[in-house]
């Protein structure tokens, strides 16, 4: 028996999951750390605690194998995030997250001096500070001493690449295409774009299309975490495709549905799409980690985290019963949910939205409010919000000329059966529920496997990915009938934003 490691860089925590080769997963590890907020807007990663954690993770799953099982590995990454390295190899500053919006100032003059449309064509995304070319702007401006050192720029694929032992790392496209460096059709770093901005193009990993073995773990490091001394690393990247080809949504018309704290859609294409539609409502094309795919993303980033806020405002009965029932307190609250759709609105906007808007101003509401509400209705109405979000963006998506025919849903949201009803109601649209609990860890498994046994990633997906049942919408005269009011709701709450 084979088996295979992948490895997910997120936000909040790193894990590594060992599979064999028929996608069984055998050992796990874990572990968390924390975002530093220095200042308001900002959202850093201390880089060498969180490789720190990654060395802990591999180490943890591949010593409840044989020595020498693990034949490779791929590594799922957050996007974004990167790191300035000097010539020593050390981290400079601590990585700079996704959610980290202090170069917002700096993107105006920038943009408008560049081109967006120009932009936009080259790397298929949009200006935002959430990408990696605006917070080098941000370094570069006001970290002058830094910039000046920096050696190499490593986002957290290629930076465990390098840890591993690899000189010259690489990194998936996906996650290339992330930065807003890349051009996402020629596949090769942007040149104008570089020097646009004072990067040069050896500071950069080399992209590679997923799946493409990158080097091998330095035979010290690899004794040191229990890998034998050939182990390989593949190409991997940007974690919501690799959690796209984890749950087998590798071919058009199918999208993964990633139902976490940020709530995310990743549908997959044949060829590159750029549209107006797209373009104006910030919805990205770039590299699928299935080799010669595209994809999307569509994502709402209040999701779960807006299910935890209630938990923790108004759960406390539910937390207490849970620790003596030993019952999840999300299942316990969802459980209590009325039958019927609330009579409430939700604008979902409790942190800054996500596509279509981009706005990182325009705050959350609450609609139709009386003393009859009751918490469940309030609870059910605010899940309802993020599904309507959901919603507007697979619209969109449509009217762009690519539609979804079939939702594959992961995460936490995928765990209570009344949560997924609830979302294919107001979707409208069927949503199957697979037997894949670390999707992106999978996908990149599936990588390293494809390497290894020289089979196709479409083989591979079509014998790990096991559908465990369907939920179709039962509730959509209603829903339908809500959205058409929904979708009135963000300009009028722009109007009224203090």
């Amino acid at each position: 028996m084979n088996y295979y490691m992948g490895i997910d860089i997120g936000t909040s925590g790193c894990k590594a999951v060992i599979f064999d080769d028929n996608g069984k997963q055998v050992s796990k590890a874990y572990r968390e750390y924390d975002i530093i907020s220095k200042n308001p807007g900002w959202a850093e990663l201390d880089t060498d605690e969180v490789i720190g954690n990654c060395f802990d993770v591999i180490r943890d799953a591949a010593s409840h194998l044989e020595p020498g099982s693990v034949k490779g590995l791929g590594i799922s990454s957050q996007g974004e995030a990167f790191t300035l390295i000097d010539k020593e190899g050390k981290a400079l500053c601590n990585a700079l997250v996704s959610s980290d919006i202090r170069a917002n100032e700096l993107i105006g003059p920038w943009t408008e001096k560049f081109g967006e449309e120009k932009l936009y064509h080259i790397t298929g995304h949009t200006p935002h500070p959430m990408f990696s070319i605006f917070k080098l702007l941000w370094i570069r401006k006001n970290s002058p001493e830094i910039w000046a050192k920096a050696e190499r720029i490593l986002c957290f694929e290629d930076l465990l690449q390098y840890r591993l032992g690899i000189e010259n790392p690489s990194m998936g496209w996906p996650l290339a295409g992330r930065t807003m460096l890349f051009d996402v059709v020629k596949h090769t770093w942007n040149i104008e774009i570089l020097q646009c901005i004072g990067v040069r193009k050896e500071q950069l990993s080399y992209p590679l299309q997923s799946g493409t073995i990158a080097g091998y773990v330095k035979k010290e490091i690899a004794r040191e975490l229990h890998l034998p001394d050939d182990t390989f690393i593949v190409t991997g990247g940007h974690d919501q495709p690799c959690s796209a080809l984890g749950a087998g949504a590798i071919e058009p018309g199918i999208a993964v549905y990633a139902s976490g704290t940020v709530e995310c859609i990743t549908p997959a294409f044949n060829n590159p799409v750029f549209t107006k539609e797209l373009h104006r409502n910030n919805l990205c094309t770039y590299d699928h980690t299935a080799p010669g795919m595209y994809a999307t993303v569509a994502f709402s980033l209040t999701g779960g985290n807006i299910l935890k806020w209630f938990r923790d405002e108004f759960g406390e009965r539910e937390v207490e019963l849970a620790k003596i029932s030993n019952i999840d307190p999300y299942e316990l609250l969802i459980e209590q949910m009325p039958e019927e759709p609330s009579r409430l609105l939700v604008l979902p906007y409790f942190t800054p939205s996500g596509t279509p808007y981009f706005d990182v101003s325009v705050k959350g509401a609450i609609i139709g409010m009386d003393l009859s509400v009751t918490r469940e209705e309030i609870m059910k109405a605010l899940l309802e919000g993020v599904a309507f979000e959901i919603k507007l963006n697979l619209d969109i998506l449509k009217q762009s000329g690519y539609q979804v025919k079939e939702l594959r849903v992961i995460g936490g949201g995928a765990r209570s059966a009344r949560h997924v009803q609830l979302k294919a109601d107001v979707i409208g649209m069927p949503i199957t529920i697979l037997d894949v609990t670390e999707a992106g860890c999978m996908g990149v498994a599936m990588l390293a496997m494809a390497a290894h046994t020289r089979t196709s990633v479409s083989m591979i997906a079509k014998n790990w990915v096991k559908v465990v049942s369907k939920v179709n919408p039962v509730k959509q005269d209603y829903y339908n009938y809500k959205f058409d009011l929904y979708k009135n709701l963000y300009p009028a709450m722009k109007k009224l934003s203090v």
